[in-house]
Order: structure tokens, then sequence, then C-alpha cells
């Protein structure tokens, strides 16, 4: 095999290992941007690098050092087009947004692909190391980290049989809940009032606990609990 042919085929082979190896992480759990976004944003980046590493070729003919490309611009190129990518995985959700670390991981693999598409292997080595223990350690961290956990809760009445919003919130304030925010809505002509409201507590028991105190309510046509997340 040329020398060329096997160097590019190494440059895209380790953008495709390392994008590959942080896509399986989100695919693991369940996120829209997942193996094959990450190993595609990965080559993507890598093969738009490589066009600045083989500038050489697009000028055939032309007296060397007439013609001078910098790398720097197509990696800036690249990263800003990457923007694109990560605001679609971003959803907002009430007062919460999910979708940030999915789109930030997105974000990191495009600049390791530039790293392979540069030939920095071992930049790419250590970047996607650190990459995924951010991903899988740093998850679990954040399981014994005290924080604040989030819900989307929609509540359902019959209009002339439900509560008040101080009553909403006594309730939730019962269950270890606090209302961030609430809003009204009335459904079916009239005849429903629907009360939407983020909630959060520090127990995730306290999801069960509320889901039970609602469940007990006759006066409850229909309720839901979402949880909100990255």
């Amino acid at each position: 095999m040329d020398r060329e042919w096997l160097d590019i085929f190494t440059h895209l082979l380790v953008a495709t290992m390392a994008g590959g190896l942080i896509g399986l992480e989100r695919s693991y759990h369940g996120r829209p941007a997942g193996f094959r976004t990450h190993t595609l944003v990965c080559v993507a980046s890598s093969l738009l690098m490589l066009v600045t590493m083989y500038q050489a070729k697009w000028f055939t003919g032309v007296p060397l050092g007439t013609v001078r490309i910098d790398p720097t611009r197509m990696a800036q190129g690249v990263m800003t087009g990457i923007g694109f990518l990560g605001a679609g995985v971003i959803v907002r959700e009430g007062l919460t947004v999910r979708g940030l670390t999915t789109a930030a991981s997105i974000w990191i693999t495009a600049a390791i692909g530039i790293l392979a598409g540069t030939g920095f292997y071992s930049a790419v080595l250590i970047g996607s190391v650190i990459t995924i223990g951010i991903l899988t350690v740093f998850r679990k961290a954040e399981i014994w980290m005290p924080s604040q956990i989030y819900a989307n809760n929609t509540i359902v009445f019959g209009r002339d049989n439900c509560m008040s919003e101080k009553e909403i919130r006594e309730l939730h304030l019962k269950n270890g809940f606090s209302v961030a925010n609430i809003s009204y809505r009335l459904l079916e002509k009239g005849a429903q009032l629907e009360y939407r409201m983020t909630v959060r507590t520090m127990d995730s028991g306290n999801i069960e606990k509320l889901s039970k105190t609602l469940l007990g309510l006759t006066s409850i046509v229909e309720f839901n609990i979402s949880m909100a997340g990255d």
C-alpha cells in the first residue's frame, strides 16, 4: 500500500475508533446522538483536516510557497459547524434543559477528530480517555453528590372540583417538593383545568411518594410526572 494512502487510512481509523468509543457511552445511556453520530462527527472532522494536511495535492504545478493555507482556520470552521449539530440535541423542558452533556460530547468528539486528522495521535488517545472518563466516572460521582432533582408535573382536575394554586403548592411541600413555576390551561372546552409545573426535590424517593399521594386524590382526572435530566 502506498505510504500516503496508509497515512490517510491511519488518520481516519484512529478517528473512527475514538468517535466510536465516545458514542458507545452515549448510546448505552439512551441518548439520541449516540454511536453512529459521534463516529461520523469524528471522522468528518478528521477528513476536513486532511484537506489542509495535504494541501500540496490541491495545487499541482503551483510553485511551493505561492499559496499558503492556515490549518487552524479549517479547525475553527469545523467547531463552528458542530455548534449547529449540538444545538439540535438540546431540549428545554420547563426550567430545565436536556441534552447539554450530549452536545458537549459531540463538540469534544469533533476536536478529537481534528487532532486525528493532523496526526496528533498522543493527544487523541489522552483526549479520548479523559472524555470517556468524564462521561462514565463523573456520572457515578454525580450520583453521590447532593443535588436537586427536577421533574415536570402535570395535573388535570375537573373544573368544578379543582384545587387552588396554594393547595397545589402545599401538597407538593408535604411530599418534599417545591414548585419552581406553575401555569394553567383549560381543557375539554373549559370542563377541565390543567396545572403544569416544574418541581424540585433533594430526594429521588419523593417521586414515588408524590405519585401515591396524587393517586389517592379522586378529584384528579389525570396526572403525569416526568423526570428532567441531562
